[in-house]
C-alpha cells in the first residue's frame, strides 16, 4: 500500500518524481527455454506493475528489438497504450541499437520517440521467409506423403513445389498485416510524419534521418532526457520479469535434450537472423 497519499500535500511535493522504466529487449514472440522473450503473456505483469506502483510521473520504454511477431507487437503496444490512457500517464520511448519492424510498432505506443543518431528505426513492412526443400528430398530419394481433409491444409508445404495460388493467398495475408501496421503508425504519429515520403516500404533509417521522416521526435538518451523533462532528482525505477531462483544462478530447470534443445536451437537461429538484417 502506498501510504504517501496520507501525507500533507506540501510533504508529498518534496518527493522526487518517479519514472517507471521497462526494457523491451530482443525479438518479439520468439521464445526459448530459459528466456521468456517479448510476448504479451510474459510482459503483462511487468507492464501492469510499472503503471500501477506508486503512480509514476511517466513510463519510459527502452527498446532494442529487430521485430518479430506482428500479433505480439500489436498486443504489447495496445496494452501499453490502454494503461497510459486509463491512468493518464505519459509514455516515452528510447531506441538503443534498433527499433525496426515490430520493434518500431512497440515504439509507437509512446507519446514521443527518441533515439541515438546511429540507431536504426523503421522497416515498416511484413515479411515471410522459408525454404523450398522439394529438390533436396528428391535428390536423396525421399518421397513426401501428405494427406489432408481440406484443400488448404498443406499450404506452402516446404517439401512440395510452390503453388501460385498459395503465394497469392500468402500475399493477401501479408498485405492485411501491413495495413494494420501502417494504420498503427499513422494513428500514433499523425501529422508528425513527413509529407511526400513513402514510409511503408520496409526501408530503414538512422536516428538522424528518422527525425526528418517524422518517425521519431529527436535525438535523446534516457537519463538526460528524463532529467530534462522531470527534473534532476527524478528517480528511474526499472521493471522487468521476475526470475526464479534457478534463473538467478544461470541455470535452467530440467535438461535441454531432445525437443527442448531443438526448440532452443531454432529459436536462437530465428532471433539471430532478425538481428543480422541490421548488421547486429
Amino acid at each position: 500500500m502506498d501510504l504517501t497519499r496520507f501525507l500533507p500535500a506540501r510533504l508529498r511535493r518534496r518527493r522526487p518524481p518517479r519514472v517507471a522504466v521497462i526494457r523491451l529487449q530482443g525479438a518479439i514472440g520468439i521464445t526459448r527455454p530459459g528466456s521468456p522473450g517479448l510476448s504479451d503473456a510474459a510482459l503483462t505483469p511487468v507492464i501492469e506493475r510499472a503503471f500501477a506502483k506508486g503512480r509514476p510521473a511517466a513510463v519510459a520504454l527502452i527498446i532494442n528489438s529487430p521485430g518479430g511477431s506482428p500479433v505480439q507487437s500489436s498486443l504489447i503496444a495496445a496494452r501499453i497504450r490502454r494503461l497510459a490512457d486509463e491512468k493518464k500517464i505519459p509514455v516515452h520511448a528510447f531506441v538503443e541499437d534498433v527499433a525496426a519492424s515490430g520493434g518500431y510498432w512497440l515504439a509507437t505506443a509512446a507519446d514521443d520517440i527518441w533515439a541515438d543518431e546511429t540507431s536504426v528505426v523503421g522497416s515498416i513492412g511484413v515479411i515471410s521467409a522459408g525454404f523450398g526443400l522439394e529438390g533436396l528430398i528428391a535428390k536423396h530419394g525421399v518421397e513426401r506423403r501428405v494427406h489432408t481433409a481440406g484443400g488448404s491444409k498443406s499450404f506452402l508445404d516446404p517439401f512440395r513445389p510452390e503453388k501460385p495460388e498459395d503465394v497469392a493467398r500468402l500475399t493477401r495475408l501479408l498485405e492485411d498485416m501491413h495495413r494494420a501496421f501502417k494504420a498503427q503508425v499513422v494513428a500514433r504519429r499523425g501529422d508528425r510524419l513527413a509529407d511526400g515520403v513513402d514510409l511503408f516500404t520496409g526501408e530503414i533509417w538512422t536516428g538522424a534521418q528518422a527525425i526528418e521522416t517524422g518517425l521519431i521526435d529527436g535525438i535523446g538518451h534516457p537519463v538526460p532526457k528524463l532529467k530534462a523533462l522531470y527534473g534532476e532528482k527524478v528517480r528511474l525505477v526499472p521493471y522487468g520479469p521476475k526470475r526464479g531462483w534457478l534463473g538467478r544462478f544461470g541455470a535452467q530447470a530440467g535438461s535441454t535434450l531432445g525437443a527442448e534443445a531443438a526448440a532452443a536451437l531454432i529459436g536462437a537461429a530465428e532471433e539471430r537472423a532478425l538481428w543480422a538484417r541490421y548488421g547486429l
